[in-house]
């Protein structure tokens, strides 16, 4: 089972798109459970975690947070990134063979324009990543209060399924 990790401020529509992405995968029985942390949003961010039933916090200790988590392993993704069809699949597989961290391909037709790979650094979650619980818990505790500093100087493996990043959202 999976866990999945959102961390957002003011993102109402992306939080949308990458919820309705993950609906596959809470009915394949991939998706335990979703935990949304929000720091401080005054949008609609909370009408739409809950309605999606996800768990939502405003505040939080992350290490303590993945500890609660229902799923074996945790997913964290920015709000707006939207993994592609056959990312349950790939996540299962991953899971049952492997014991190390994950994330997702590039979407080939979302590329980074110049101007971006120039003067905007990538952010680490921008392909999301996988980790086995007691990882997830030991980086937590290592890093801090955010699901960002998860995806730091990691190691990990690259999943088989691609991932539309945050920034391709189209903007509400």
């Amino acid at each position: 089972m999976l866990s999945v990790v959102i961390e957002t401020n003011n993102h109402e529509a992306e939080l949308a798109h990458t919820l309705s992405t993950l609906v596959v995968g809470a009915v394949e029985g991939l998706v335990s459970d979703v935990i949304v942390l929000d720091r401080g949003s005054d949008d609609g961010t909370e009408r739409v975690a809950e309605a999606a039933g996800c768990r939502y916090l405003r505040a939080w200790d992350l290490p303590e947070v993945i500890r609660q988590a229902r799923g074996d392993w945790i997913l964290v993704l920015e709000p707006g990134a939207r993994p592609l069809s056959g990312w349950v699949e790939a996540i299962f597989e991953h899971m049952a063979l492997e014991t190390r961290p994950a994330r997702f391909s590039r979407s080939r037709r979302h590329r980074r324009s110049l101007r971006h790979v120039l003067f905007k650094p990538r952010c680490p979650l921008e392909v999301g990543v996988l980790l086995p619980k007691p990882l997830a818990v030991e980086k937590a505790e290592a890093c801090g209060a955010s699901p960002f500093a998860l995806a730091r100087r990691q190691m990990t493996r690259k999943l088989s399924c691609e991932i539309i990043p945050a920034w391709a959202s189209v903007r509400v």
